[in-house]
């Protein structure tokens, strides 16, 4: 029996959206403004809206993971983001669960 695309879908974007915050903070190791990261993020297979990309950054900053700074390059106002020290950890900690969910559902599969 097919796969529904439609059912498959939503549960992509679901399995998906968990990922993003643990990819957004490992492209953050390195400080970025928000083009280049949404390029390094496509780079590696994950692409993602400004619709999607920009909130993520806010709420990040917002709980003390990110910080940010306005800076002026090639004449136009950019916002660089990087890690915070309590980022670091949290990269830290969230790497170590999702190398131990994907070691459990390697397991399974």
């Amino acid at each position: 029996m097919p796969v529904d695309g439609g059912l498959f879908e939503a549960m992509r974007l679901e399995l998906r959206r968990g990922s993003l915050v643990l990819a957004v903070l490992a492209c953050l190791r390195t400080e970025r403004y928000g083009y280049t990261l949404r390029q390094a993020l496509a780079a590696d297979g994950l692409e993602m809206e400004e619709s999607t990309l920009y909130p993520l950054l806010r709420r990040l900053e917002s709980q003390g993971l990110l910080l940010s700074e306005w800076r002026e390059e090639e004449k136009r106002n950019k916002r660089f983001y990087r890690l915070s020290p309590a980022g670091f950890e949290m990269l830290e900690a969230l790497t170590a669960e999702w190398r131990r969910i994907g070691a459990s559902l390697d397991r399974m599969l």
